[in-house]
């Protein structure tokens, strides 16, 4: 029997009240990433916001990590000032996501960065975002489709050669990029929809669409694959 890459998937922490009589924080992530990780392949854990320095050792115990979509990141992590159309902050989720980020990439864990995880990456490694893009997100959650073009002979565009309708859903994308990374998937306005590091030595993939809401497997796959070497 094949064993399965564990794949840890980041959540976060929210107030809940469908339990039973109880109104308790819950640890939650749309059931779309680890149902993706495991069509994909993997083994998906969920890794609950924990102390920034207990990271290394989570992810020291992981094939594969994914750091989810979900709110604005505080521009105070790339020293701006905040929009008016910027969602409040998460600093106890921006700080775990970000802790969990530094460590996959030192210790060269296949790293995969869904959306706002993209974006995270972005500054992790010193880049900026744009805080507000019009036509991004026109419905209150309802995803959108465009499609997205792979840059050539780009870790992505190993994955997706040709231009693919994608499930979107952001109102932020990378603005300047961070150290080593470079762009590898764009929209047909110029946005930046994936990002990599360009490396042999490690696997690192953001992507600003949503993999989690559609059929697609090609990321994952890849990513699990990644984790499985």
């Amino acid at each position: 029997m094949t064993v399965r890459p564990l794949i840890g998937v980041s959540t976060y922490l929210e107030s809940a009240t469908r339990w039973g009589v109880w109104e308790l924080e819950a640890v939650l992530v749309p059931a779309g990433y680890p149902r993706l990780v495991q069509r994909a392949g993997g083994l998906a854990c969920l890794l609950p916001p924990d102390a920034p320095e207990q990271a290394a050792a989570a992810v020291a115990r992981l094939d594969g990590l994914v750091i989810a979509g979900g709110p604005d990141v505080d521009p105070a992590r790339y020293g701006a000032e905040r929009s008016p159309r910027t969602g409040p902050p998460a600093p106890q989720r921006d700080a775990w996501e970000l802790a969990l980020i530094d460590a996959a990439l030192t210790a060269g864990v296949p790293l995969l960065g869904i959306c706002r995880g993209m974006q995270l990456l972005n500054v992790a490694l010193g880049g900026t975002l744009v805080q507000h893009m019009e036509g991004h997100a026109e419905v209150v959650g309802v995803f959108g489709s465009h499609p997205v073009k792979p840059v050539p002979g780009t870790l992505y565009a190993g994955i997706a050669p040709a231009e693919t309708a994608v499930p979107t859903y952001h109102h932020q994308a990378v603005e300047r990029l961070g150290r080593g990374l470079v762009a590898s998937a764009y929209a047909a306005d110029g946005t930046v929809e994936a990002v990599e590091l360009p490396s042999a030595e490690s696997w690192v993939l953001g992507v600003q669409w949503h993999p989690e809401m559609g059929e697609d497997l090609r990321v994952m796959r890849a990513l699990v694959a990644a984790a499985t070497r």
